[in-house]
């Protein structure tokens, strides 16, 4: 379809989409977020999009382009980025690297713990929260002392949203499913709100939940023994990808522990410095 104004919509829809409005938001969340889209991806972009256009009462994607370009666009950019990815977690999703940090890595940390050391975990891209629980139900299985100790967990994620989702800790039964009864005991029933359950006190000391942008500033100071960072930057580019891998090594303790997700590989500099020890697991400076 060819407007009056003569320029041709890439995607049919009640919005003129053209060419040119794709490449200014596919710039526009790369600069942001470090997301890559291709063009094959017009029609979910433009799908998506149509939704705030209609909320934000615009007319035109050539109008959406120029708010998100301002710097009264900021929220909007942000809108932008929840609305372009997808929040796809569960309890205990790929179940292989929760074994290997019980099993493999815990023991260690809760000797160093309970001799007073410091333990330090993050979930590098940690949605409405279920894996980052995941990771404290699993540190409990080995030190159920854990959240009186210098144990914590942080829980970070580009979509405020998700963020406010993770640090309410509500889930329905049905998402608990995967939770076994060891960890069920954590999640007590919300009152007045049939099948919903929320997170004790005790996950709550142990996680703590903040906004953050993975190819923004990091301000955290201490180091970590253990990194969950998975099914993230397979929406980055190449180099991307390398640039974030490269930032964690200096962020991690000699012989932490690095999650990525199942089709994701180690690439760039930090190949030098990360040696395989699991399944999708990697550590600091040598094997496990």
């Amino acid at each position: 379809m060819t407007t009056a104004s003569g320029r041709a919509s890439l995607v049919e829809g009640e919005f003129v989409f053209t060419a040119e409005d794709f490449r200014h938001i596919a710039q526009t969340l790369h600069a942001h977020a470090g997301i890559a889209l291709s063009e094959g991806k017009a029609a979910l972009v433009y799908s998506r999009l149509a939704k705030r256009l209609r909320l934000l009462g615009l007319r035109s994607f050539r109008d959406y382009c120029a708010l998100i370009e301002g710097v009264e666009g900021v929220d909007e950019r942000q809108a932008m980025t929840a609305a372009l990815t997808t929040n796809v977690t569960r309890f205990y999703r790929e179940p292989h690297h929760f074994d290997h940090l019980r099993d493999h890595v815990m023991p260690e940390l809760a000797a160093r713990a309970r001799a007073g050391g410091r333990v330090r975990l993050w979930s590098a891209a940690c949605s409405n929260g279920q894996e980052p629980y995941s990771m404290a139900l699993t540190v409990l299985d080995v030190l159920p002392e854990a959240a009186d100790l210098d144990v914590r967990i942080l829980a970070t994620d580009i979509d405020p949203n998700m963020v406010a989702e993770g640090a309410a800790g509500i889930y329905s039964e049905e998402l608990l499913s995967p939770v076994p009864a060891s960890g069920r005991k954590h999640f007590d029933p919300v009152a007045a709100r049939p099948g919903l359950f929320s997170a004790d006190e005790t996950l709550r000391r142990l996680v703590t939940f903040r906004e953050l942008n993975l190819i923004g500033d990091w301000p955290m100071r201490g180091k970590f023994d253990v990194i969950f960072c998975r099914n993230v930057v397979i929406y980055f580019d190449d180099a991307t990808q390398e640039l974030v891998w490269s930032r964690f090594t200096p962020m991690m303790n000699p012989g932490a522990t690095l999650y990525i997700g199942h089709s994701e590989r180690v690439s760039g500099p930090a190949v030098a410095q990360l040696q395989t020890c699991g399944l999708t697991a990697y550590r600091l400076g040598g094997r496990a």
